[in-house]
């Protein structure tokens, strides 16, 4: 009778062991990435950038400010959605789409809708990277990224602020290295979006004076912020946000 009891219980937890799951295989991992690969190459295939550019904004702007005071609120809720749909692709029409926004919903108004998307999307990114590759670079990296995001997860939010606030690195690799570092999702979206902040008003600001600009026949300074006068205060976030950092860094070497 213990006999049999025995050869029971092993059926039951050799039943209950899970076999290969169809969900991890490397197709369905890579599937979301995919999509986006797809995405990207279909809007370039299409020839939409020839729609999002300065001068199609010149010459529609008419039309684009008369649909939005017909609908202002499907306007802010599709220039969202759009945002955050190029911006989920990796198609490099984020500048462009905060002077957009600024000169359809002014400074405040188009700098958080642009904010709001390219959180968005972002986001959509950072989880499809987490989702295909983050397992795959652990196994192969080993130690070597272990002691990377040790090191990010002791500051994670500051690192995130610090790398949103400067550009110093291309949206598209800040949006994929996080992932990777296993930074939680929490921390990557507030990063995104509070790090992004100043660059967003200020290229909403330049599209807001867009309407004198395109009068005059003249061309916008889109190398604004590399100005000394809007450069030096986020330098100077950058360097509060650095202080946990240094704060740390300097109990540790002294305890």
């Amino acid at each position: 009778m213990l006999k049999g009891a025995c050869f029971k219980d092993t059926d039951t937890m050799t039943k209950a062991q899970p076999g290969p799951s169809r969900g991890n295989s490397p197709v369905r991992r890579l599937l979301p990435l995919l999509v986006i690969g797809s995405g990207f190459a279909v809007f370039f295939a299409l020839g939409l950038d020839q729609y999002l550019s300065l001068e199609a904004l010149k010459e529609n702007r008419q039309q684009l400010l008369g649909w939005r005071d017909d609908n202002h609120l499907l306007a802010a809720f599709g220039f969202v959605a759009a945002y955050a749909v190029f911006t989920s692709f990796s198609v490099p029409v984020g500048l462009w789409l905060t002077l957009a926004g600024g000169f359809m919903f002014g400074v405040v108004g188009g700098g958080f809708l642009s904010l709001a998307g390219a959180t968005i999307g972002a986001t959509a990114i950072f989880l499809a990277a987490r989702y295909a590759f983050a397992d795959l670079l652990r196994q192969k990296v080993g130690s070597s990224i272990t002691k990377m995001e040790k090191g990010f997860h002791e500051n994670e939010l500051s690192y995130m602020f610090i790398l949103r606030l400067v550009p110093l690195f291309p949206f598209w690799l800040v949006n994929l290295v996080p992932a990777f570092l296993n930074v939680s999702t929490r921390t990557y979206v507030l990063g995104t979006f509070f790090g992004m902040i100043p660059g967003a008003l200020v290229y909403a600001g330049v599209g807001n004076g867009l309407g004198q600009v395109f009068a005059s026949d003249g061309s916008p300074d889109l190398n604004i912020i590399f100005r000394p006068e809007i450069l030096a205060p986020i330098i100077g976030l950058a360097v509060l946000a650095m202080i946990p950092i240094v704060y740390k860094k300097f109990i540790k070497s002294n305890s």
